[in-house]
This record gives structure tokens, C-alpha cells and sequence, in this order.
């Protein structure tokens, strides 16, 4: 059997709570909490406290079930007030709403005021949260405002004005990485494209496979096929859908045997869109064996931005190829498993399955 990080039910192993604490570590904050039996007191990872005997030492999910089994909040540590990364994390998320709903770039400086930091600390914690600058969180937000307006704008042009572009000689620079495709044919509903797929039924229920010319767009499961074909026609609504040739039907085989035995990698020719950050991500994905699972906080040290965990967990979620890029292997800190974009119980059917190949 393959080594396996967590534990094969995903709870993490009282050795990993028991270093968490020992080590004071500062991610593990939010995942539990522990409580001292002689103490009566209960306090989050990080706690500066001298650190209890082992035996005395016992965990909950929760400030809620501690409470429940009779302990008090310690008074150093204070596990019921938000921790530095969660103040952290709710400023950053409190600049994104203010980007989202300004029509226009806000400077660093009034987003620095506004949360009442310097620029120089504020552009620190927003990076080291979010995994990206307030600037390029504002080009992602308008690449979104670009995307809606192009359906709805009387011309390519006019949309690219309204969406807060100075000039379209710099959106044309971006727009194959921000669309996937040029923006007339965004416009015109993926019109051009062409895309060949196939639904089959598979252990986990239906699974879709789309390919455009360049390579596999999408890989889905549910549980009826027009449910999945209308979502496919729903993401490209003017694209040319054609019968599968050799080369894609042997793509559709390749994806179903792995799913009956996923050993190695699933190596197909990818047509995947998304940011720098979430492709950067991706291939973070790839490179995690069968067998193995990492965390969000794990992957997000890899990619070189290690307070990017929940940006991390965003870019799992915007993957439309399951499998071929093993969102499904990335689980919380503490080992428990997170959504996936096609269910809970599939992620943790495809874990299983790994681990017994």
C-alpha cells in the first residue's frame, strides 16, 4: 500500500496536534483547539502557555466542544477572539469587497487606510493572504467585469473601456490568459471553438470528457448526462461540437481506466484557463503522487507564497479537468476533507481508491 499523509480517514494523527502544540505553530490555529485536564483550561495551538504534560492533553474540533466537556477559554491565548492570521485574513477579505465594488483601481494607500496599516505591512499581509497583489486582484476582478460585459456591450471595445482598461492595446496583451481565447470570440460565445465529447458511466457515477484541438477542457462527474452536457454547452454556448476522432476517443479511454486504477499520472494533453496564480497551483496539483495527499497551507509553500492557503483552495475549486490535474488530493490542515467541486464523497472515493492501488 502507498504511503499515505494523513491518516486513511483523514483525521490528523495526535502525533501532528501533539507537535502543533509543542511547536506553538501559528497554522494550526482554527483547525483545533486543546485542553489541559489539570488546568480545566482550553487554548488554540499557538498558545504561549508552558506547555502541558502529554497525558494531560486532550483535542476538539471545536471552542464549542471544549466548552461543552466542561473547560474554560484560556485567558493568554484567548481561542474564542480571532487569531493574528484570521484578523489578517478578514482585512485582506475586507480590501477585496472595496475592490470588487470600486468602479475604478483604488490606490494601495487608501486600501492601506482603510485598514489601518501602513502600505508597506498592508501590501505584505494582502499578498501573503490572497496569494496575489491588490493590484493583480484588481485585474482579475476586471478580467470578470470584462468576461460579462463582452456578452452584453454593444461592441469588443466599449467593453473593454467599461471594465476599467486604459487602453485595449494592454487588454489584447492579457486577455488570452484572462479569457483562454480572443475576446471576439469570447464575445460571440466561444464561436471558432471546436470541441468533441463523450459522457460514460464510470465508478463514481457519469463522467463528461470535452477536448478542444488543443487538448482536454473538461472533466466532469455527475449523475446524468444531460445535466453534464447542458453545463458544457452552458461554458461555450456558441462553440462547434463534432464527433470524437481516434486521438479523443483514445483520451476518453485513458481517463476511464485511470479512474478504475489511478496509478502514476494521468498524462493528457490539457486546455485549461485561469489566472498565473491558479495555473501556478495546477501544476503544483500534478505533481502530488497517487497515494499522497498535502494541504492547502502545503501547496501554498510550494508555489513560494506560504500564507496563500486559501487562495490555494480557491484555484482547486475553479478546476474543470478532475483528475487530470488531483484537486481531489488536497485536504484541510488537520486532514479532514474539504469540498470538491463535485462532491465531498467522490473526493473521498477517489482517495480510496488511490490509496489500494
Amino acid at each position: 500500500m502507498k504511503s499515505h499523509a494523513p491518516t486513511r480517514n483523514h483525521r490528523p494523527p495526535p502525533d501532528s496536534r501533539w507537535q502543533a502544540v509543542v511547536g506553538r505553530n501559528p497554522q494550526a490555529d482554527g483547525v483545533f483547539v486543546y485542553a489541559v485536564k489539570t488546568t480545566g483550561v482550553y487554548c488554540r495551538p499557538s498558545c504561549p502557555s508552558r506547555t502541558a504534560k502529554r497525558e494531560n492533553v486532550e483535542y476538539f474540533e471545536s471552542n464549542e466542544q471544549a466548552a461543552a466537556a466542561g473547560y474554560r477559554a484560556c485567558k493568554r491565548c484567548r481561542p474564542e477572539s480571532l487569531s493574528q492570521a484570521q484578523r489578517r485574513q478578514a482585512l485582506a477579505i475586507q480590501a477585496c469587497r472595496a475592490i470588487e465594488q470600486s468602479d475604478s483601481p483604488l490606490l494601495l494607500t487608501e486600501l492601506a487606510r482603510q485598514a489601518g496599516l501602513s502600505p508597506h505591512h498592508f501590501h505584505r499581509i494582502f499578498k501573503e493572504t490572497m496569494g496575489l497583489t491588490p493590484k493583480d486582484y484588481y485585474k482579475s476582478v476586471r478580467a470578470g467585469r470584462v468576461a460579462a460585459s463582452l456578452q452584453a456591450a454593444p461592441s469588443v471595445t466599449e467593453a473593454i473601456y467599461a471594465a476599467g482598461f486604459n487602453s485595449t492595446g494592454r487588454f489584447y496583451e492579457e486577455s488570452a490568459a484572462l479569457l483562454g481565447m480572443a475576446p471576439s470570440a469570447y464575445r460571440k460565445g466561444a464561436a471558432g471553438e471546436h470541441i468533441r465529447y463523450a459522457v460514460a458511466p464510470c465508478t463514481l457515477g457519469k463522467v463528461l470528457v470535452a477536448a478542444t484541438r488543443k487538448g482536454v477542457c473538461a472533466i466532469e462527474f455527475g449523475e446524468a448526462e444531460r445535466e453534464l452536457v447542458k453545463r458544457l454547452r452552458e461554458r461555450f454556448p456558441k462553440a462547434q461540437f463534432e464527433p470524437g476522432d481516434a486521438e479523443f476517443n483514445d483520451w476518453v479511454g485513458r481517463v476511464l481506466a485511470y479512474l478504475d486504477q489511478p496509478q502514476g499520472a494521468l498524462d493528457l494533453p490539457l486546455d485549461v484557463r485561469g489566472t498565473v496564480f491558479q495555473h501556478r497551483v495546477w501544476r503544483a496539483l500534478r505533481d502530488i503522487p497517487a497515494g499522497q495527499t498535502a494541504s492547502y497551507a502545503e501547496i501554498a509553500r510550494r508555489i513560494g507564497q506560504p500564507k496563500a492557503h486559501r487562495a490555494v483552495a480557491h484555484a482547486c475549486a475553479a478546476n474543470q479537468v478532475a483528475v487530470a490535474i488531483p484537486c481531489h488530493r488536497v485536504v484541510r490542515g488537520d486532514g479532514n476533507l474539504a469540498g470538491y467541486r463535485w462532491g465531498v464523497e467522490r473526493k473521498a472515493a477517489l482517495l480510496r481508491r488511490e490509496d489500494e492501488s
